[in-house]
Formats: C-alpha cells, sequence, structure tokens
C-alpha cells in the first residue's frame, strides 16, 4: 500500500488530499475547519481530517507533496521587482521578510508544522514539491474519465506560469506551451473585481453574477488597449493600467481614468448600469479568449476531449460555451478547480508521474467531489442534545417524503447530509434547498438568509433523466460548472419595460416557469444529479417531482455571505439559529425551527466579515 498526502498552502485556500495506491481518498479545504473563509494558513485540520479519513498516522504517509515550487516562485518575484524597478520597491520591501523567514525555507517551515500531527515522524526527505500548473493539470486529467485528453489550466499565477497546455494520455502528462506572469486571464478577471469593489479571489463569482445585467460595452476598449490579443488565444497585457506586478493593489488610476470611474468602495452601492456594463465587458472578453484558446487548441491537436482546471475554470459560463460550440466532443472540469485541488493533483501527480503507476479506471474518479468529513447518527444526536435542540428521528424514506412536502410549501432547508463536498460549490452535501417555482425565493433566499446581494443568481440540481427537458443541455454537470439556458418553452418573455428595470427589481420578474434559478438572460448553472453518487439527495428530488412535477430544487451552498460553507453539527444548527432557514435536516434528524428554544436564536447577519 502506497500512501501520499497532497498538501496546498499560503497562497488562498489551503487544503490537504489523501490519495491511497491511485484512489482519491480525502480532500477539504482548512477553510471548512478553521471557520476563515480562504484560510491561507497550514492545512493543520484539513491534514488532521485526511489522514483519520485513511486511518494513518502521519509517519504512515509514503509520500508528502506540497503542491508548488517556492524557489521558482521568490525568482519570479525577484525578477519582476527588478524589471519594474524603483517601482515595487514598497511591495518587495513587504514580502521579502516573509520570504527569508518562512517561504523559501519552505521543506523546514513545513517539516516543523507537519510534526505537530506526530511527534514520531522524522523523514524530512518525505517531503517533496511539485510545480504549480502541472498540480492543476494532474488534477484535472487523472480523476477524468478520458485516456487521453488537452488539459488547459487558467488561473492568477503559479510559479511563473498563468495558463499552460498539456497532452494527458494513459498514466503520462506531459506540459507543451505556456504563458507567463504578469500575462494573466485570471490576474485580468481579478483586476475588474477589485475595480468593481469586490474583494479579489473571492468576489470573482459576483463579477459573473453581475454581467447578464450589463451589456459589454467596454469589451473593445479592454481589448484594445488592456492587451494585444492573438487570433489563437494567446495575449500580453499592457501593465502601464495595472499595478499588481509590483503595487499593492490590482490597478492604478490610468486604469480608472479609461473607463471613466474611480475603483467602487465596497460599502458604495453598484451604479446603475456602469458596474453592470463593466461586468458584462470582461466576462465577454474572458470568454472570447477561452473559445480562441479552445477553438486553436482542437485544431491543432487531434485530440477529442478537454480537460480544465486553475481557477479561471471556475467560470461556467465560458465552460458551457465551450460545449455549446462543441469545440470538444467531450469536457470534464475538476470541481476543486483553484488552488485547493492543487494538494489533489500533487499527489496524483506523484502516483502517476514519479512512481510511473499504470493507469487503470477510466471513470470520473472524483466520487461526486463528496470527499470531506460525515457523521453517524449517534454522534449527531450527542451533538443536538448537548445543543439543547429539539429534534425527530426518521428513516431517509420518511425524510424524501416530508421534506419534498415542506420544499413544495415553500420552506426553506438546510440539507446536511453524506461526506462534505471537496470544492467551493455545495452539490446536495452541506446545501441550503427551495422550490424552483417560486417567484419571491431567490429574493427571500439572498437577503433573508444568505444575507448577501440581491442580484447573486441560485443554481438548479436537477435529475439527470430529466435535464433536457428543462435546459438547453444533454451533458453530465454533477459538478455545477456549466451553464446553461432554462429550456424555451419553459421561460416566459420579458417585456420592454420589464428589461428595463434594475437590479433587484429585475429579479422581481417572473422570467420562467422555475424563477428562482433563472438569471435575467434566461441562464442557470446546472447540477445533475445522479442516483450512484448521492442517492439520498436523488430520492429527495425523485419525491419533489412527484408531488410538483418538477424534478428541479434550488440548490445553494449552506453558509451566510462571508462564511465558509458548514461542516460540523455545530455550524449547521449555529447557521440555521441565526438565518431564516425553516427546517433543518442532519442524516436522519429533523428540526424545526418554530420547535427550538428561541433564546438560542442568533444574529447571525454580522457575525462574518463580508466577502
Amino acid at each position: 500500500m502506497t500512501s501520499i498526502l497532497g498538501i496546498s498552502a499560503f497562497f488562498h485556500d489551503s487544503a490537504a488530499a489523501l490519495v491511497i495506491d491511485g484512489e482519491i481518498i480525502s480532500a477539504a479545504q482548512e477553510e471548512r475547519f478553521s471557520r476563515k473563509k480562504h484560510d491561507a494558513g497550514y492545512p493543520f485540520n484539513a491534514v488532521k481530517y485526511v489522514l483519520a479519513e485513511g486511518k494513518l498516522n502521519l509517519n504512515d504517509v509514503d509520500h508528502i507533496v506540497f503542491f508548488e515550487k517556492p524557489f521558482l516562485k521568490f525568482e519570479r518575484l525577484l525578477e519582476t521587482y527588478m524589471a519594474f524597478a524603483p517601482k515595487g520597491f514598497k511591495s518587495f520591501s513587504l514580502s521579502m521578510p516573509i520570504w527569508l523567514r518562512e517561504k523559501l525555507f519552505q521543506k523546514k517551515f513545513l517539516f516543523e508544522k507537519l510534526k505537530q500531527h506526530d511527534d514520531k515522524f522524522n523523514e524530512i526527505t518525505k517531503i517533496k514539491f511539485s510545480e504549480h500548473h502541472y498540480s492543476h493539470a494532474a488534477s484535472a486529467f487523472y480523476p477524468s474519465p478520458f485516456k487521453e485528453a488537452v488539459v488547459l489550466t487558467l488561473d492568477g499565477v503559479g510559479e511563473w506560469a498563468t495558463t499552460t497546455l498539456a497532452i494527458g494520455k494513459e498514466n503520462k502528462l506531459n506540459m507543451l506551451k505556456e504563458m507567463h506572469f504578469p500575462h494573466s486571464l485570471g490576474l485580468l478577471y481579478s483586476a475588474f473585481t477589485y475595480y468593481t469593489g469586490f474583494k479579489v479571489n473571492s468576489g470573482e463569482y459576483k463579477v459573473m453574477g453581475l454581467a447578464p445585467y450589463g451589456q459589454p460595452k467596454f469589451k473593445n476598449i479592454i481589448i484594445k488597449e488592456l492587451m494585444d490579443l492573438k487570433e489563437d488565444g494567446t495575449f500580453k497585457l499592457n501593465m502601464k493600467y495595472f499595478n499588481y506586478a509590483t503595487g499593492l493593489t490590482m490597478t492604478n488610476k490610468k486604469f480608472s481614468d479609461l473607463f471613466g470611474e474611480p475603483i467602487r468602495n465596497p460599502k458604495k452601492d453598484l451604479l446603475k448600469n456602469f458596474h453592470m456594463d463593466i461586468a458584462s465587458s470582461i466576462q465577454a472578453v474572458t470568454e472570447e479568449i477561452v473559445l480562441r484558446l479552445t477553438r486553436s487548441i482542437a485544431k491543432e491537436y487531434n485530440v477529442k476531449n478537454l480537460c480544465m482546471a486553475g481557477g479561471v475554470a471556475l467560470n461556467c459560463v465560458a465552460n458551457g460555451k465551450i460545449l455549446k460550440e462543441k469545440i470538444f466532443d467531450n469536457i470534464w472540469i475538476q470541481p476543486a478547480a483553484g488552488d485547493a485541488g492543487g494538494s489533489l493533483g500533487a499527489a496524483l501527480a506523484y502516483w502517476y508521474r514519479e512512481l510511473k503507476n499504470p493507469r487503470k479506471i477510466f471513470k470520473d474518479q472524483m466520487k461526486g467531489a463528496y470527499l470531506g468529513p460525515k457523521f453517524d447518527n449517534v454522534f449527531i444526536e450527542k451533538q443536538l442534545t448537548n445543543l439543547n435542540a429539539k429534534y425527530n428521528k426518521k428513516s431517509p424514506e420518511e425524510i424524501s417524503v416530508v421534506i419534498a412536502k415542506e420544499l413544495a410549501n415553500n420552506k426553506t432547508i438546510g440539507w446536511f447530509q453524506g461526506r462534505m463536498e471537496f470544492g467551493p460549490r455545495a452539490l446536495g452535501g452541506r446545501s441550503i434547498l427551495a422550490d424552483p417555482r417560486s417567484e419571491k425565493m431567490q429574493k427571500e433566499l439572498n437577503l433573508k438568509i444568505k444575507f448577501r446581494e440581491s442580484f447573486r443568481p441560485f443554481a438548479p440540481s436537477v435529475l439527470r433523466e430529466d435535464m433536457k427537458n428543462w435546459f438547453e443541455l444533454d451533458y453530465d454537470s454533477p459538478y455545477m460548472l456549466l451553464v446553461a439556458e432554462v429550456k424555451k418553452d419553459k421561460q416566459i418573455s420579458m417585456s420592454e419595460k420589464d428589461q428595463d428595470l434594475f437590479g433587484i427589481d429585475k429579479l422581481n420578474i417572473k422570467r420562467s416557469s422555475i424563477p428562482a434559478i433563472t438569471h435575467v438572460d434566461y441562464s442557470a448553472r446546472i447540477q445533475t444529479v445522479h442516483k450512484e453518487t448521492n442517492s439520498k439527495y436523488y430520492n429527495l428530488i425523485k419525491e419533489f417531482n412527484k408531488i410538483t412535477g418538477c424534478p428541479v430544487i434550488v440548490n445553494t451552498s449552506f453558509n451566510v455571505r462571508g462564511e465558509p460553507i458548514v461542516c460540523s453539527i455545530e455550524d449547521a444548527y449555529n447557521c440555521f439559529m441565526g438565518t431564516n432557514l425553516d427546517i433543518l435536516v442532519l442524516e436522519d434528524f429533523i428540526l424545526f425551527k418554530n420547535e427550538q428554544d428561541q433564546s438560542l436564536i442568533k444574529d447571525y447577519k454580522n457575525k462574518f466579515e463580508l466577502d
């Protein structure tokens, strides 16, 4: 038996993953345990969890692989500061002490951290280093169902690379092309995230959600002024508009002057039309670049399958367009596409590349991304008793019937079942569920439960076999990484008067027979639900379909704005008692809000720092 522990840490979304004999055993992000969103610290709790899941002490682990090479990253920082000198001195002087104290000597630093898990652990030689983009590429290709695929990774920056192209075949993965810092699609998108007043490495989803409200009026300015874009999708950015290479901000005054508005203060409202048009424009540019890249790759390499990873691969609108254009026959995207997934990629890369093991199984090996902790009924009951919660115990079959009826009656449900998901999406393990047929549900969920911006869209979970009757797509999307239109016969046209409405007012217009998951452009970010990977969730939706004739439910992550997705029973109960959720389901236990001790109600609205 060969065990490999993968670790990603020290930038954002620290995580750990465990692979035993090539099988993915467990994987989790540190934020879920520490309750600190995008936690970048050493993933102590995640490492502890993945080892426990594999029934291993750290000393039993054969190899420990960190997801990137600190020396290469240090080289990039030094060369960047030299190239832009003297402009980058402030940034240089702030980052160097940390590098010299911790990051440059990462092996020793990691060794000291790892010893906290097991004082018998004394083999520093077990610690190895992968490369950032190779880890991403490995996380995309090796768990995929393809024997051969083109692998595209797009993110902010690794050591030097920002975009890479690889070919995977059987157990081999060869990097063929790279784009280098500072020319980065991820950093370009983050610059606009920053400019619109959202948090970098967190608010990119908001920009994507805001885009359909606007028009891409600035698309040509972005392509003409901010970059030199080639026909094949490669580009160079005009660095006179950006500050991220040397400064402490993403953009500079020239950038603001170009678009005519200063950087939005996050505490101030979005400007009507302007910020929506900005979001629409950068989204359109991103799609243009991704489509040019994938078209040119498909033409150059006669390979039918595409795998993707890196933060930009979470742009499900762009992913949906690759599929719609039929650029490749098949597409598979790593659900933990961001840096968290690098922990898994690093472990898999070592198993196949360094240990040269054959790849035997050609099906999706992510197990539905259900790779985190789960709890049994005995443990849950003990926890609920300690929390003074009032609960009823039911069989799984009874739970499906009861909750389906409650959903049909417009009740909102906290759904905590099975193993926690790995990656940023809740997929029916740690989810908030609601009826998609309700016209008020989107507004209600955003404002009263998630405590977040009203324009944010919600995703549908749909039974895989019913997908093509409700959406313009007939393709597996288990990880909520593809966007497609709601079926034409389910749409309701908006009048010209409706089209002119702004933000929340537009949301109140019924646009389809499932308005709670229909975005303003009639799109939806779809999750297909499969009996093999999540039978409880599948049975619930099937029951809901029996009652309502609708095989779709609203699925959003079980948390409030600024909070990581719930991980423990206590997290779930606290979120339930701190929001307007009506019902909480924890495995075989059902809790009704109106039956709880009202003195336990919490003020959750201001508990977490806004993201």
